[in-house]
């Protein structure tokens, strides 16, 4: 039995940059097993799995697997996922909506040029909050002191958008170079505050790095070990999100430029916008550009 797939760069206009996605096309008919055997073939952060959708009204039903499980929702698949079925469509859409564990996901097109560039995905969930996380319990995690990380504006603390993550802000771009995954630490520390993985940024972005606003890295457990993302669309959208929630403004658009995966070789830029409306978050958007790289055909 043969299944399409194509692969491409999320979140990123060249190739080897961003994060890396591969999209199984005419997945109708795989099991469960199969989805995710075929997932840890690829080893990639993530794999997503397009199936007809349950609803006409909406336009697949979208699957996504890391080399372990399946998740709800996650940022970068979707935006992947629209950018290459946008590309093969007879006529480009200006917009696609996909079902998923976590809720229905819309995504608008990005064109330039008259061509598709990449997605933008709204969260299929408002900004929420959880628990808070000791600075001293979080700088050990990152293999840093506790006066690496910032706390003037928010404490290290859960926020999900569909998939929760643990925020924290660290004081510098050169503490976030010198981070590195404490495995002790980490699991001391996730199995009880109700995620597992850490996204932490800096606003001190130096100018050959401008005119981002925000430089971030995040941490997860992978197939071996804690792993390192090059670019997350739902932790960059929990972050967004939080952010926003904290922001002054009552009624208008939060956006940020963020940069993730610099420090890995992988340079990524995540665009986001949050939307306020009575001082609360209403909408949180994340997008980017992506770059096809492969197509082929599966054997199962």
């Amino acid at each position: 039995m043969q299944r399409r797939y194509i692969t491409v760069d999320v979140f990123t206009d060249r190739a080897f940059g961003g994060n890396p996605l591969a999209v199984v096309l005419d997945a109708e008919g795989l099991s469960t097993g199969q989805m995710q055997a075929i997932a840890t073939e690829f080893n990639y952060s993530e794999t997503t799995f397009v199936l007809p959708p349950a609803d006409r009204a909406n336009d697949a039903n979208v699957r996504i697997f890391t080399v372990r499980s399946e998740l709800p929702f996650a940022g970068h698949p979707n935006v992947g996922t629209a950018f290459v079925l946008a590309t093969r469509a007879a006529q480009t859409p200006a917009r696609l909506k996909f079902e998923e564990k976590a809720g229905l996901v819309p995504l608008e097109i990005l064109t330039a040029q008259g061509r598709v560039v990449g997605a933008e995905f709204a969260a299929p969930q408002a900004p929420s909050r959880g628990a808070v996380v000791d600075a001293k319990e979080a700088a050990a995690i990152l293999s840093l002191p506790a006066s690496d990380i910032a706390t003037d504006r928010h404490p290290p603390q859960i926020a999900s958008v569909g998939l929760p993550f643990l925020i924290v802000e660290v004081a510098s771009r050169e503490a976030i170079r010198r981070a590195r995954p404490d495995a002790t630490a980490f699991w001391n520390t996730f199995p009880a505050v109700g995620a597992d993985a850490i996204y932490f940024y800096t606003r001190d972005v130096p100018a050959s790095e401008q005119p981002l606003d925000l430089q971030a890295r995040m941490f997860h457990p992978g197939s071996s070990g804690l792993s390192e993302d090059p670019a997350t669309g739902s932790a960059t959208g929990a972050a967004a999100g939080y952010l926003a929630d904290l922001d002054a403004m009552r009624d208008g658009e939060v956006r940020l430029r963020i940069g993730q995966g610099y420090d890995m070789g992988r340079p990524s830029l995540l665009l986001t916008r949050a939307i306020k409306k009575g001082g609360a978050v209403v909408a949180t958007h994340v997008g980017g550009n992506c770059v096809q790289m492969m197509e082929g055909v599966l054997q199962v």
